[in-house]
Parts: structure tokens; sequence; C-alpha cells
């Protein structure tokens, strides 16, 4: 029993930590490393932002109790979208396939130019920075998707002891 609320605790505090982690990387890099995020970048925030909210409830319920699991799955389950938007926005960076938002055409000055000019143009088809060849995007979606499979084999673990 001891051994299932230890991989319970894991799981708990992945979900919580992961999230964390890649949104302090993520602030950091825009307002210390002056990395201005597009669209797609904001897209893959939420989730993260709500596993946070969603793990840091789970630390109000005994390991052992259903609601405590519950919320732990829903934050594995928001990291893993975020894993997934990353999936495509990465796909978008590299040229596989097309984006979906306005930050992947061309500029169109026939459209609110005054509500343009005050922020900066960032496009979600050009990676701002690179490690290796792979994007901010793909990190998070390494990351992402990985601990989720992590918490979630935690957790599925945890059901089966």
């Amino acid at each position: 029993m001891r051994a299932s609320v230890n991989r319970f605790r894991a799981a708990q505090i992945l979900a919580l930590l992961l999230p964390l982690a890649l949104m302090a990387g993520a602030l950091g890099s825009q307002y210390i490393g002056g990395l201005y995020p597009c669209e797609m970048c904001h897209w893959q925030r939420w989730p993260h932002y709500a596993a946070i909210i969603f793990a840091a409830l789970s630390f109000l319920f005994a390991p052992r109790r259903p609601t405590a699991g519950v919320l732990v799955l829903i934050a594995a389950l928001c990291i893993a979208a975020s894993g997934a938007i990353g999936v495509f926005h990465a796909g978008v960076e590299y040229g596989w396939w097309d984006g979906i938002t306005a930050c992947t055409a061309t500029f169109d000055a026939s459209g609110d130019f005054l509500r343009v000019i005050h922020a900066p143009v960032v496009r979600c088809d050009t990676p701002q920075w690179t490690l290796f060849g792979i994007s901010l995007a793909g990190f998070n979606a390494i990351f992402s998707l990985g601990g989720a499979a992590v918490i979630l084999i935690l957790l599925g673990r945890r059901r089966r002891a």
C-alpha cells in the first residue's frame, strides 16, 4: 500500500512541477529573453495554467481519495493537450503542414493597422529560437507528452497496486 501512495505522490508532484517549470521557462524567455510569444505559443500555455490549478487542488485531498486521483488525471490530460498543441505548432514551424491562424499568413495592411503597430509581429511559422534544430514548441511537445505519459503510468500502477 505504501508503494502505491509513493507512486501517487510522485505523479502528483510531477503534475504540479512540470507545468510550473515549463511556464517559468516560457515566461522567462518572454520577459527576460525578449522572445515574444505568437498566438499558438499562447495556446500551449492555457492547458499548463489549468494543469497547475488541478494539480495544486489535488494536494487538498488525501492520496487515497478518488478526488485527488481525478484531479491529477485531469492535470495530466491538460499537460498532454499542451503537448499536442506543441506538436501542431512545431509542425507548422517545420513546414510539415499549414497553420490555421493569422500569424502564419503574410501581413495584410488592409486590416486594423493601428492595433498591429503597437504589438510585436511574431509569426507562428518561424521559430524564434532552436536548440539542436528543436524549437520551443518542439521542446514543449517533448516534455509535455513525455511528462503526461509518466504521470499516467504512475497513476495506472496506483490503481493496480
